[in-house]
């Protein structure tokens, strides 16, 4: 699958764009050494990570030196989309309960 095409599916969708090398090629395979409980939990948790951490063993073998920066971002979107989340829960409560 083109690279190119997985990342920027993956910036909208990571959980789909991880489907898709799934279905169509071996990668995640490759990048958990068959681990799939591993895999699957990096799927539900962290999306943005287990992908960027799939893609830079694709593009160089080995997630080393600078290709960890990329996977330590990726960490802070994940972290950033589960603050916000929150956030925004918090003030739908907060605004569904006030009295006009």
């Amino acid at each position: 699958m083109c690279g190119c095409f997985v990342v920027l599916l993956g910036a909208v969708a990571p959980r789909f764009a991880m489907v898709l090398m799934a279905l169509f090629n071996g990668e995640i395979g490759k990048a958990f050494d068959g681990n799939n409980l591993m895999a699957f939990a990096g799927w539900l948790l962290l999306p943005y990570t287990t992908l960027t951490y799939v893609l830079v063993h694709w593009s160089q073998g080995d997630v080393v030196d600078f290709g960890w920066f990329f996977v330590v971002g990726a960490f802070g979107l994940d972290l950033m989309s589960y603050i916000g989340s929150a956030v925004r829960r918090k003030d739908l409560q907060t605004y569904s309960y006030r009295k006009v």
